[in-house]
C-alpha cells in the first residue's frame, strides 16, 4: 500500500465528514430569488414614509442612567423600550391612533396618524399622577384593551422599575387628551408620592381570556429580575443571565384574572394575580416577547413565550373559568432536525413571535425572531408550520404533550435577517398571502464591538451572570447598529424573498415595536415602527391593485354608557375566523388582544381575498360575557363590516 493510500485512509473519517458537510450545505441551501422576480413581486407593494407628530417639549437623552454595576454596558441596558400600538381609542371608527413608548422622553404619547385626519386632536403625553412614580423607571409599551368593560379604549403600560399601570379611558371626556385618561394600578401599592414598590421589570404582554370565563386576563412577562436596573445610584443588587442559552434566573412572570369592575361614573377594574401558573424553569426566564392565540379550536388561548438565552415555551391551555392552568408541550426530534429547532427545546434568543396559517391548511403557523447575523451570532429565524390533519388531530398531539410543528425557515428564505426583534405577519396586497415584516438591530454607534461578544459566547455559563465578565457596549459602541427592517413576500412557490430595499424601508436604523392597521379605512393594512433612540415612523399602504379583502370590527353587543367621545365597543378578543372563498379556499384570523415583542396591532380581523370579489362565507366561534361558546355563519360582501357579538352576531 502506497504512502498516500496509507494517508488516505487514516483521513477516511475526516474526509467523509467534510463532504457530508458540504452535501447538507448544498441541499439546505435556498437559492436567491432572481433580481426580475423580486422587482415583479415588489409592483405589488407600495409604502409611503410619514412622519409621526409627537409631543415637544420633553428633555430628550440619548442613553439611559443604569445601576453602577451595569455601567460598562448602558447602551445594551438601553437596547429596548420603543414600542408602538394601533387602534381606534377615540372611537371615529378607524384604527388610526397610537400609542408609543419613547426611550429618548420616557414618556408614553398617544397621537393621531397621519394623513387627512390628523387634525383630530394634538398629540400628548400619558399622566401617571396621582400615582407615585420616581426616576428608576421607564415604559416598555403600550396594549390598548378594554379593561373595565364599558366599551371604551383603556391603555395598559408596562415598565421597568415598577408594576404596570392601567389608564382607564374616562366616559366624560371631550375628546382625546391627557385628561382623557385616569391612571390605576394594576398591583396595589403604595400611596406615598414616590414610588416604593416592587420593581419589576417587564417586557412583554398578552391579553386573552385564559380562563374561558368571558374576561380578559393578563399575562405578563419580565426581564431581568426584580432589582434596581435603571437606579444610577445603586451599587449592585442586579445580575445577568447565567447562562446564554439555558438561563433561568431572570424576573418571575405573571398572571392576573380578572376579577370584576365597580360601578358608577368612573369605574375601576380588579385583577387577582394567580399563583403556580408557570413551573419554575418557564416563569423565570428572560422574556422578550409573548403571543396567546387558540390554536386547537376550543376557544381556550394557548400561550407562547420567547424567552431571552434559553427556551421557549408552548404552554397548551388547559384552563377552566376561575382556574388558570397550562401544560408545556414540545416538538419531537426527528432525524437530521437539530435539538434548538423544535418548538419548547431552542437555545436560541426568541425577540418576537406572531400567529399565521402560511400553508393554507386552516391551521396556525408560528414565526418567531432570533438572533441571525451571520459573521456575528449565527441562529435562525424560526417559521414553525403545522404539520397536524386537522384541529382534532393537532389537538391531540397538544393533550400528549406534543407540539406537531416544523421549522421550514431555511427552506423558504426567512431563516437569516439580522438581530431581529417584532414580527407581524398581515396582508398587505390582499393577495391572500401573508407577509412578513420584521424590525431589526441592535446598538448603532461608530466602534464594533462584535469580537468582543463572539468572546462572551465562549465563556463558562458560571462567569456570564456576573457583569463584569460582559464587554464594554456603551455610548459609540456598535452592535448589528446599521441593520434594516425586513419585509418577506411570498414568491410564485412557497419561497419567500426580502424587499426591504426595493420597497424602500431598508433604513440603517435599529427598530423595535411594529404595529398593523387599516387608519383610513380603504382596506389595505399600513402599519407603525418603533424606532430605538430615533423618531417612530409611520408607513401608509399605497399598494398599486391590491386585491379584495373581507374587515371585520367584532365587539360585545352591550352599548357603552354615553359620553362627550364615541364609543368603539369593547373588542372581542380571542374571537376566531373562518373565511371561505367561492372556490372552497379557506383563511382564517383572530381578533389578536396583543402580541410580539412591543408591537401591538390593532383589534380589527383582516383577510385578503385575492380576486374574489362576491360574497364570502364567514364561521365566527367566540365566548360571550358568560363564558359560553358562540359560534355563527354569515354571508357577507367584501369590505369593512361591524358586527356586535352576543349570543350571535349582528351587524351594525
Amino acid at each position: 500500500m502506497t504512502a498516500t493510500l496509507l494517508w488516505l485512509r487514516r483521513q477516511l473519517a475526516g474526509i467523509v465528514a467534510i463532504l457530508l458537510m458540504i452535501t447538507l450545505f448544498v441541499v439546505a441551501r435556498v437559492p436567491d430569488s432572481s433580481s426580475a422576480e423580486v422587482e415583479r413581486l415588489a409592483e405589488d407593494f407600495e409604502f409611503a414614509p410619514m412622519s409621526i407628530s409627537m409631543p415637544s417639549g420633553f428633555e430628550q437623552k440619548k442613553i439611559r442612567e443604569v445601576n453602577q454595576d451595569y455601567k460598562h454596558i448602558d447602551a445594551w441596558i438601553s437596547s429596548v423600550g420603543a414600542g408602538v400600538a394601533m387602534n381606534d381609542l377615540d372611537g371615529d371608527g378607524l384604527s388610526n391612533d397610537l400609542c408609543i413608548t419613547d426611550p429618548r422622553t420616557d414618556k408614553v404619547v398617544v397621537t393621531p396618524t397621519p394623513g387627512e385626519r390628523s387634525d383630530r386632536y394634538t398629540s400628548f403625553a400619558l399622566d401617571p399622577a396621582p400615582l407615585p412614580m420616581n426616576d428608576n423607571m421607564a415604559p416598555m409599551g403600550c396594549a390598548p384593551g378594554d379593561f373595565n368593560e364599558d366599551g371604551r379604549r383603556d391603555l395598559l403600560v408596562y415598565y421597568w422599575g415598577r408594576t404596570p399601570i392601567i389608564y382607564l379611558s374616562s366616559p366624560g371626556a371631550n375628546g382625546l387628551s391627557a385628561d382623557a385618561y385616569r391612571p390605576t394600578e394594576l398591583v396595589p401599592g403604595s400611596s406615598e408620592e414616590s414610588y416604593t414598590g416592587p420593581e419589576w421589570n417587564s417586557n412583554s404582554i398578552a391579553i386573552a381570556d385564559f380562563d374561558g370565563d368571558g374576561h380578559e386576563d393578563i399575562y405578563l412577562g419580565n426581564y431581568f429580575p426584580h432589582s434596581p436596573v435603571l437606579d444610577e445610584t445603586a451599587d449592585g443588587g442586579v445580575a445577568m443571565n447565567r447562562s446564554l442559552s439555558n438561563a433561568t434566573n431572570g424576573g418571575e412572570d405573571y398572571l392576573f384574572r380578572w376579577a370584576g369592575v365597580t360601578e358608577g361614573p368612573e369605574s375601576t377594574v380588579r385583577y387577582e394575580k394567580v399563583e403556580d401558573v408557570l413551573p419554575s424553569d418557564i416563569s423565570k426566564g428572560w422574556v422578550l416577547a409573548s403571543s396567546a392565540n387558540d390554536l386547537d379550536g376550543d376557544q381556550l388561548p394557548e400561550l407562547y413565550i420567547a424567552q431571552d438565552h434559553g427556551p421557549d415555551a408552548l404552554l397548551h391551555n388547559r384552563s377552566e373559568p376561575g382556574q388558570i392552568r397550562f401544560e408545556p408541550v414540545q416538538g419531537k426530534r426527528p432525524p437530521m432536525t437539530p435539538k434548538s429547532k423544535r418548538v419548547g427545546a431552542d437555545s436560541f434568543k426568541g425577540m418576537g413571535i406572531d400567529f399565521a396559517d402560511f400553508n393554507d391548511d386552516g391551521l396556525y403557523d408560528m414565526f418567531v425572531s432570533n438572533i441571525t447575523t451571520s459573521f456575528g451570532i449565527q441562529e435562525s429565524n424560526f417559521q414553525f408550520l403545522s404539520t397536524a390533519e386537522d384541529r382534532g388531530d393537532l389537538r391531540k398531539s397538544l393533550n400528549n404533550g406534543v407540539a406537531p410543528w416544523k421549522d421550514r425557515s431555511a427552506e423558504l428564505g426567512t431563516a437569516w435577517g439580522g438581530w431581529c426583534w417584532d414580527v407581524k405577519m398581515a396582508d398587505f396586497d390582499n393577495s391572500g398571502d401573508p407577509e412578513i415584516v420584521q424590525t431589526n438591530g441592535f446598538v448603532k454607534g461608530e466602534t464594533n464591538r462584535w469580537p468582543q461578544l463572539q468572546e462572551l459566547a465562549t465563556v463558562n455559563d458560571q462567569l456570564v451572570a456576573d457583569p463584569d465578565s460582559w464587554p464594554h457596549v456603551t455610548s459609540g459602541d456598535d452592535l448589528a447598529g446599521s441593520q434594516r427592517l425586513n419585509f418577506f413576500a411570498r414568491t410564485d412557490g412557497e419561497r419567500y424573498t426580502n424587499l426591504a430595499d426595493e420597497l424602500g424601508l431598508d433604513v440603517p436604523i435599529p427598530t423595535r415595536g411594529i404595529a398593523t392597521g387599516d387608519a383610513d379605512g380603504d382596506g389595505s393594512l399600513d402599519f407603525a415602527v418603533a424606532r430605538q433612540w430615533d423618531e417612530p415612523v409611520f408607513y401608509q399602504n399605497e399598494s398599486p391593485d391590491p386585491g379584495s379583502f373581507l374587515g371585520l370590527r367584532l365587539t360585545r353587543a352591550a352599548e357603552a354608557s354615553s359620553g362627550s367621545t364615541p364609543a368603539p365597543g369593547a373588542p372581542v378578543v380571542g374571537a376566531q375566523v373562518t373565511v371561505t372563498t367561492p372556490d372552497g379556499s379557506k383563511h382564517i384570523g383572530r381578533v389578536d388582544g396583543g402580541s410580539g415583542h412591543s408591537g401591538k396591532r390593532s383589534h380589527e380581523v383582516h383577510v385578503g381575498l385575492g380576486d374574489d370579489t362576491g360574497p364570502v362565507r364567514v364561521h365566527l366561534r367566540w365566548r360571550d360575557r358568560t363564558g359560553q361558546v358562540r359560534e355563527d355563519r354569515l354571508e357577507l360582501s367584501p369590505g369593512w363590516h361591524d358586527l356586535r357579538l352576543g349570543t350571535q352576531a349582528k351587524e351594525r
